[in-house]
């Protein structure tokens, strides 16, 4: 959508004045998506991380995304085949100087839920969190094996 927004000759009785708010809201949605910056400013301070989810043989891993965290801030549960990832951090940083004092503080939160493949089991599983990266690795129980149905 271009601005200036030319109204279309209309008949007066057709008019709805709510069709040019939703066209402006519908602008609006437009250009935050455009400037990530500016949604990530304005939206919520909780992160989806990027997640790679793998099936091997025998077990299943879980790599996610997680820049400046450290391990002691990330809680791991397993509940219903889902894999709930939260982490958090904060900083607060003051500076001093003659004549002035600056206080900045910041907070940041990681969430997400993975499902996973059936048979994931929490009984042996593993986790590790090298250089931003956290890796999971959670041991499948026996493979699920359909039964066939005959036909008679």
């Amino acid at each position: 959508m271009k601005l200036p927004i030319k109204m279309p000759s209309r008949d007066v009785y057709s008019w709805d004045p709510f069709d040019d708010v939703r066209r402006m809201q519908e602008y609006m949605e437009q250009m935050l998506r455009t400037f990530p910056a500016l949604e990530n400013r304005y939206a919520g301070e909780t992160f989806a991380p990027l997640t790679d989810v793998a099936e091997e043989n025998n077990k299943v891993i879980v790599t996610t995304d997680l820049p400046g965290i450290d391990r002691e801030n990330v809680e791991l549960s397993l509940k219903d085949n889902v894999l709930v990832i939260s982490a958090a951090k904060g900083k607060e940083e003051e500076t001093e100087k003659e004549g002035y004092l600056r206080k900045e503080r910041s907070f940041m939160r990681y969430y997400r839920e993975i499902p996973l493949p059936e048979g994931a089991t929490e009984e042996g599983a593993t986790a590790q969190l090298k250089n931003g990266v956290l890796t999971v690795t959670l041991p499948k129980t026996k493979e699920l094996t359909g039964k066939k149905i005959l036909i008679e």
